[in-house]
């Protein structure tokens, strides 16, 4: 799944992303000032267990509202330029890269409220399970009250 307008891209896939291409694209304007860019990664432990592998799933089309819906909150509370958000599905394993949130405006407080707005949104509004396989079995991850406080700040 993946949608792009002019100041906008979204992409939900398996494949790794280029966190190079995705910077030149936020940057390309003269008119940017700041470009924050967060990546996440799988984690090698969780809740105190040894993590080998991560298996996200969405579900298409209310992953894409709830991506829209996220990135169009944070263009009507900030003066940004642009937004890059990805989102990797599937088998994933300890560092591999998950999650890229980007964005640019003309100055840094913005890009970096943003930023941090659309990643604290993604983790407690948008549909993706993750099941996790540890040391002592498989388990679905559920969202922390860390999460949620995170969010609740906005």
């Amino acid at each position: 799944m993946s949608f792009q307008e002019q100041d906008v891209q979204i992409a939900v896939q398996e494949q790794p992303f280029d966190q190079n291409a995705v910077y030149h694209w936020l940057s390309e304007s003269h008119s940017v000032g700041a470009s924050v860019i967060f990546v996440g990664k799988v984690r090698d432990l969780n809740l105190g267990d040894e993590v080998s592998s991560l298996y996200l799933e969405h579900y298409p089309a209310m992953t894409a509202k709830a991506l829209r819906d996220i990135v169009t909150e944070a263009k009507s509370r900030w003066d940004i330029q642009r937004v890059a958000v990805i989102h990797r599905i599937g088998l994933l394993h300890t560092g591999d890269e998950i999650v890229l949130v980007g964005v640019s405006s003309a100055h840094r407080g913005d890009a970096y409220s943003a930023n941090e707005f659309i990643m604290d949104y993604l983790k407690t509004k948008a549909p993706f399970w993750k099941k996790e396989q540890t040391d002592k079995g498989a388990r679905w991850i559920e969202s922390r009250d860390s999460d949620k406080q995170a969010a609740d700040k906005w």
